[in-house]
């Protein structure tokens, strides 16, 4: 009986089944429209912080590269999971489903532990690295020790949020999302300025209002597991680490958190070039930063939808369904890019004016977003192919081309572009890098498609 059920949950499965286009968008646009109500709250943070003074903006701006390593390991920890869990789906081997779910799960509280270490020894040496402006070490050690001794929501938020998507069920990660993020929009001010007689705490305000919108994002997002995820099935009961199963997972998630732990440095690699001419600089590029997440975010939603119909179908051996979802994604990529680069070039001073930029902030700003903006078409290619090869288990192509844009490549020109004395020509490091970037990336997946996924059947469509 146990046996029938466990089939007809397989063959019920829309990742399957369902046409292709309605299939990506179905399972797309939740997680779309999730991610831009978590870029929104990621810039409104940036807003209200910015409204205390530039140093807590630059601040905030200077915690991004520790803060994008906690979401490194959290995402890409998850990359795994979901690629391992949804090609077991499509190979109908539960047990492996099952026991990628728990030791994903047990990953991310050691994940936290490790950031609960970094939060209480490390982060004020990571702001003296960084500059010599005790104002702007004194809100950086503020905010970001309480980020990082708090991460605990985030990292229950991401794995439990990869369980759902893995099995189709993004509709309740934009829930999720949405809701811890209107909680930290709704948290900020009244947190930050002391609203409705709440003690004025100033930059920990923004922490904890970021915190607290993950905490409540996570408890939701078991307690979806728990009611609507019955294609996997959490149990710790006898639960001992298994070394394979991590093993298979950081097959795929390793390369994806290097990929984006390269980020991370080339962040802290820019700071450290802009801070040459000013701290304004690094301030812009940390607005830049934030800017951006509303044009690359629904990309990632984009590719969280896309990852378990590829992984799926990869399983379950139907290639005319893996090269239509490949295809269709990279046009959707390149609409929401191309609507992006029109915002940054016709816009760029009134998105500055959002962060109660000075005149010397706003002079920097606008050529920033205008030059930086040129890659961002290039970019959708770039990171939807890159998502293609974490899918199908070829996730350290996807490092490599990062390791070669933002560490061989853009740190290098821009490090070669500030010795003009300009920073205008720094921005344009960014351009360089990203047509790099597609080249490497093109010449994998011509290699990709060659030795997989021309030997998968053709599959029905």
């Amino acid at each position: 009986m146990g046996e029938k059920v466990e089939k007809t949950v397989i063959k019920e499965n829309k990742m399957g089944t369902m046409p292709v286009g309605r299939l990506l968008i179905s399972m797309s646009v939740p997680m779309m429209c999730s991610m831009l109500v978590q870029a929104l709250y990621n810039i409104v943070d940036s807003i209200f912080v910015a409204r205390i003074e530039e140093d807590a903006l630059t601040a905030v701006s200077m915690a991004f590269p520790l803060q994008t390593l906690m979401f490194a390991i959290g995402v890409g920890l998850g990359v795994g999971v979901n690629a391992m869990l949804s090609k077991s789906l499509g190979e109908k081997d539960f047990d492996s489903v099952n026991k990628a779910a728990t030791n994903g799960i047990f990953m991310s509280a050691v994940n936290y532990i490790i950031f609960l270490i970094i939060g209480l020894n490390l982060v004020e040496p990571f702001y003296r690295s960084q500059t010599d402006n005790e104002n702007i070490i004194r809100y950086g050690v503020t905010y970001l020790t309480l980020c990082c001794c708090l991460s605990f929501g985030v990292y229950t938020q991401l794995i439990f949020e990869r369980l759902l998507q893995s099995t189709g069920k993004t509709f309740y990660n934009m829930i999720t999302q949405g809701t811890g993020a209107i909680i930290n929009i709704i948290m900020d001010p009244i947190l930050i300025f002391g609203l409705f007689g709440v003690p004025r705490l100033g930059i920990a305000g923004a922490a904890i209002a970021t915190v607290a919108g993950q905490i409540v994002a996570a408890t939701m997002a078991v307690i979806f597991n728990l009611k609507v995820n019955k294609e996997i099935t959490l149990s710790f009961k006898g639960f001992k680490p298994d070394i394979k199963v991590i093993g298979r997972i950081y097959k795929v998630g390793l390369p994806s958190i290097i990929m984006q732990s390269i980020g991370s440095i080339m962040v802290y690699g820019m700071n450290r070039i802009l801070n040459t001419f000013s701290s304004t600089a690094v301030a812009v590029f940390g607005v830049y930063f934030k800017l951006q997440s509303f044009v690359f975010m629904p990309i990632f939603g984009l590719n969280n939808g896309m990852v378990p119909i590829v992984a799926y179908n990869f399983g379950a051996e139907n290639r005319i369904r893996m090269k239509k979802t490949i295809r269709f994604a990279i046009y959707m990529a390149l609409a929401i890019m191309l609507f992006g680069l029109l915002i940054f070039e016709i816009l760029p001073g009134q998105l500055f004016t959002l962060f109660n930029a000075s005149e010397h902030m706003l002079s920097m700003g606008k050529p920033a977003l205008r030059i930086i903006a040129i890659h961002f078409p290039i970019a959708a290619y770039c990171i939807v192919v890159g998502t293609v090869f974490q899918s199908l288990g070829n996730g350290v192509y996807s490092m490599f081309v990062s390791i070669l844009r933002q560490i061989v490549v853009l740190l290098p020109a821009a490090y070669l572009l500030a010795l003009t004395g300009n920073v205008n020509n720094v921005w344009w490091s960014f351009p360089i890098a990203e047509v790099m970037s597609a080249t490497a990336t093109t010449i994998f997946y011509i290699k990709i498609n060659k030795d997989i996924i021309s030997k998968v059947p053709d599959g029905t469509p």
